[in-house]
């Protein structure tokens, strides 16, 4: 009686591990039907959108192509640019350590930063949001267009910060493989009164004003739509990586399922077989 027990208890106990492992399984599956689907998704994105990055650049090649001065710039401001959806590996995280570090390097006496993007916000706000002085979200989630760049450029102005001298930390997209995080420098209405503008016939107070406005606009399109691309590749890549780990799990615990199936049949008919010889 008491070796009875202990085969019930036994097969009671691998049908209990083989449930668990076949629910595990079953999740694992799900997890891979989701990220093969969100690498297709970011795949056809990315196509779309890498037809359309050389004419964005022109917009911030056009925009840093005027040389002004910014040393010695005691009030200088920050922009963290990453966006509102994750999954694409450490994509947004290494944007804000660079923008921390630079942050922490600088010697202007006044530092302000501007976050584009929830990821931005939600690393900076666990650091202390002290000098955050704007944060743009809903952002990313949609191909940018000139309008979202008007749009963030008008909220910067709107902060009544008269910044001396502006960096901005993208990812620049070098391929689906490699993104490189860079700066960029945003010009303020003050530092482009510095710039060299003899070539043109007559600049005064309003004509710069306007310049100025539409020079942040250019850039800030340009960079939105380079950090897009980016952030699509990155997605691409990481996607297609889970995918293949969810595969290779899935293979694995598939053959660990099947084993211990076979144990528990085993166990089973080993004791239907041992009942039936006991009352013979």
């Amino acid at each position: 009686m008491l070796a009875g027990r202990q085969v019930v208890t036994q097969v009671r106990c691998s049908s209990g591990k083989l449930k668990e492992l076949g629910v595990r399984l079953r999740s694992i599956k799900n997890i891979e039907k989701i990220t093969k689907t969100m690498k297709m998704i970011s795949s056809a994105k990315f196509a779309k959108s890498s037809k359309t990055i050389g004419p964005a650049r022109a917009f911030g090649v056009g925009a840093q192509s005027i040389e002004a001065s910014t040393e010695g710039s005691q009030k200088q401001v920050f922009v963290a640019l990453t966006s509102d959806r994750g999954l694409c590996g450490a994509l947004h995280t290494t944007i804000c350590r660079e923008v921390e570090a630079e942050m922490a390097a600088s010697t202007a006496e006044e530092k302000k930063l501007i976050t584009i993007g929830d990821k931005a916000r939600a690393y900076f706000a666990s650091k202390g949001a002290g000098p955050m002085i704007l944060e743009i979200k809903e952002h990313g989630r949609n191909d940018p267009t000139f309008e979202d760049a008007s749009f963030i450029a008008q909220n910067i102005h709107d902060t009544g910060f008269e910044f001396e001298s502006g960096l901005i930390k993208f990812n620049h997209f070098a391929s689906a493989m490699k993104q490189v995080p860079t700066n960029a420098v945003m010009h303020s209405l003050n530092s482009l009164s510095k710039a060299d503008l003899s070539v043109f016939d007559s600049i005064d107070e309003s004509v710069l004003a306007d310049y100025a406005e539409f020079n942040m606009t250019a850039l800030i399109f340009a960079l939105i739509k380079e950090n897009y691309v980016a952030e699509q590749g990155a997605r691409m890549v990481a996607m297609d990586g889970a995918s293949k780990n969810a595969g290779e799990m899935i293979d694995r615990m598939t053959l660990s399922f099947n084993r211990l199936r076979q144990a528990v049949i085993t166990t089973e008919l080993t004791e239907i077989i041992s009942g039936m010889v006991a009352l013979d």
